[in-house]
């Protein structure tokens, strides 16, 4: 099934596919969204076992057939591999390295390409139809981040997810700093929906880069009236500038080194703005409770 972000020239290689198998379909999603599109594609869907494959990506030649051993041998409701990525030039060089930083994910094990076992999220996912049946679709409210919540229902009824690298495929990141500070704006603004809604994150790490920019400002905002502010101000700067650049060292050293004097600034990118974001998601959906700002409501990749 496709996600719904693809342009005219995929839209149209999927009908060409259709006309010639078939077996295929190709559906139209006129919401545009990612959750949409998945439900259409399930609700269309006429066998046992659902495969998620989302564009901006490569999948290996037995991945459909890995997934379907792998839910058979673990019994788990969902599996999927771990995200493993390719990327082409400098910056996008460098936002992968970071992505695999657990720096950048928080220790999200998705990030770890050599992880086997239970997760509490996964890259893509393969489920028998029978889970949505039991715990139902996509949360079509959300723009991003319906898998987090997905999976998080999934979890809440006692069902496993899995992860195995067997499971492959290479997600292609941002190649662009302003793109990657859109991309994680918007997670970090829906992941505050999400955790209205079930009253709980998904995971505590989510709650991370928000809570830290949340506690910069109130700092920042104290200093003219509480000098001790200013200084506490400085030390958390200084000991995430340490960790940063800790980071960026080990992530150099293990992709490539001359990604060292951007990678600061794309760990930076990670983190603040899905910090941003979340912030915006709480004034938004908590303290004001209005509708999705516009900004947060577009695509960031097509």
């Amino acid at each position: 099934m496709v996600d719904g972000m693809s342009d005219d020239g995929t839209r149209d290689i999927l009908t060409r596919l259709a006309e010639e198998n078939p077996s295929l379909r190709s559906l139209d999603n006129p919401g545009r969204l990612v959750s949409m599109g998945l439900n259409l594609g399930i609700r269309a869907a006429v066998g046992d076992i659902i495969v998620r494959m989302d564009a901006h990506t490569e999948y290996a030649a037995d991945y459909v057939r890995q997934c379907v051993a792998v839910l058979q041998e673990t019994g788990a409701a969902n599996v999927g591999g771990p995200a493993r990525t390719r990327s082409l030039g400098y910056v996008q060089s460098a936002i992968r390295a970071a992505y695999h930083s657990p720096f950048a994910s928080g220790g999200a094990r998705f990030h770890d390409v050599n992880f086997e076992g239970f997760v509490d999220t996964v890259t893509y996912g393969c489920w028998r139809r029978e889970v949505f049946d039991q715990c139902g679709l996509f949360d079509e409210e959300l723009l991003c981040t319906e898998d987090d919540e997905f999976n998080l229902r999934l979890a809440r009824a006692g069902r496993k997810i899995w992860q195995s690298p067997r499971i492959r495929s290479w997600y292609w990141p941002r190649r662009s700093l302003r793109d990657l500070f859109r991309q994680y704006m918007q997670y970090g603004y829906w992941k505050v929906r999400l955790i209205r809604k079930h009253k709980i994150p998904a995971s505590p790490r989510h709650l991370v880069p928000g809570g830290f920019l949340c506690l910069l400002i109130v700092l920042l905002v104290l200093s003219p009236w509480w000098p001790s502010a200013a200084w506490i101000w400085l030390i958390l700067m200084g000991m995430y500038s340490a960790c940063n650049i800790l980071a960026s060292f080990l992530a150099a050293a293990r992709f490539e080194w001359k990604l060292l004097p951007l990678l600061p600034f794309v760990f930076a990118c990670y983190h603040f703005s899905y910090g941003y974001g979340f912030l915006q998601g709480i004034r938004d959906f908590v303290v004001l409770r209005r509708e999705p700002a516009h900004i947060y409501t577009k695509l960031t990749r097509k």
